[in-house]
């Protein structure tokens, strides 16, 4: 059974908690935001965490860089076939990566028993998203 806060434990608690430092209490609130939200937060079978983990797959950062610098002087017709050959590559790579997720996405509306595009819209997934 949950104690609420007036009880003889839940005052002691925020008597304890006034006495923190501004730094202290910052600290002690962001972990009982975490643990609350770790209360809260549905459970997700083995199933969609392995789904999840393909689905928020995305290029790293240095690579979306370098797939934006050469696509930029692609359009001003300046790119040396080495380049060329990188920008090919990080596109291949970007679409390979695209695909394994819209692949989850598809399997993970199949285990949620619902359409793709209302699981996309659950998670504010708008593809493509070029990263």
């Amino acid at each position: 059974m949950e104690q609420n806060i007036e009880s003889a434990s839940g005052k002691q608690l925020v008597r304890a908690v006034e006495r923190l430092s501004p730094t202290e209490l910052d600290a002690f609130a962001d972990q009982v935001a975490a643990l609350r939200a770790r209360r809260h937060a549905p459970m997700l079978s083995d199933d969609e965490s392995s789904l999840f983990a393909i689905i928020n797959q995305a290029l790293p950062e240095t690579e979306r860089e370098r797939l934006r610098e050469p696509a930029e002087r692609r359009s001003d017709e300046a790119l040396t076939p080495r380049e060329h050959s990188e920008l090919l590559e990080l596109q291949q790579r970007l679409e390979a990566l695209h695909a394994a997720r819209v692949k989850a996405l598809a399997e993970l509306a199949q285990l949620r028993g619902l359409q793709l595009t209302a699981v996309m819209e659950q998670l504010g997934i708008h593809l493509p998203d070029h990263a």
